[in-house]
């Protein structure tokens, strides 16, 4: 049982390196960035938001471990992007980071059939459509892990991002960092 999955994991980290890899190469071709930007969003009080938190604090431990200096990360579990300072963390972004290729990296709800499953795609992250709030699209590639069920019923889908396993969060957030340190190394 533990190698299915341990297999599972593995071909999970290499679509993700696929994937990240190949829309990361897509953006840069397009355009020619001078940085990478990631921001991280979600909560460290709420299981199953604190997905993106985790990946900004493993990609800062990541990348001072392999002496990569040239990205920036926003949000991680000591100081969390969250919907009540987004504005602000955009602002920053806009203001410091002209010509970033920015990476919104965010916990998603889904049909039962999609948790555990990550999503990279080119396109702007919506923020807020979940807890049926005010909407933001940010971002040029959106990296999203199906953490639980969308109820399409805003208390439901908060009941449900409190009560996801901690233990699945951490699995897609090892998946992510280590595949976005795997590109960065590599690529």
């Amino acid at each position: 049982m533990g190698l299915a999955n341990s297999e599972e994991e593995i071909t999970k980290e290499e679509k993700f390196v696929n994937d990240f890899g190949s829309k990361l190469y897509k953006q840069r071709r397009e355009k020619y960035y001078e940085e990478l930007v990631f921001l991280c969003i979600g909560t460290d009080k709420i299981t199953g938001d604190c997905f993106g938190p985790l990946v900004g604090t493993k990609l800062i431990e990541y990348l001072k471990e392999y002496n990569i200096f040239n990205i920036n990360i926003y949000g991680d579990l000591e100081n969390p992007i969250n919907y009540e300072n987004i504005n602000e963390k955009i602002n920053i972004v806009n203001k410091y980071h002209h010509n970033a290729c920015i990476v919104v990296i965010d916990a998603a709800l889904s049909k039962k059939e999609n948790i555990g499953n990550i999503y990279v795609s080119n396109e702007k992250t919506v923020l807020g459509s979940v807890l049926n709030k005010k909407k933001y699209g940010i971002g040029d590639i959106s990296i999203k892990a199906v953490v639980g069920r969308d109820f399409k019923i805003p208390k439901y889908n908060f009941f449900t991002l409190q009560n996801i396993s901690l233990n699945m969060v951490m699995k897609l957030a090892n998946i992510v960092s280590e595949g976005i340190c795997d590109v960065i190394k590599y690529g």
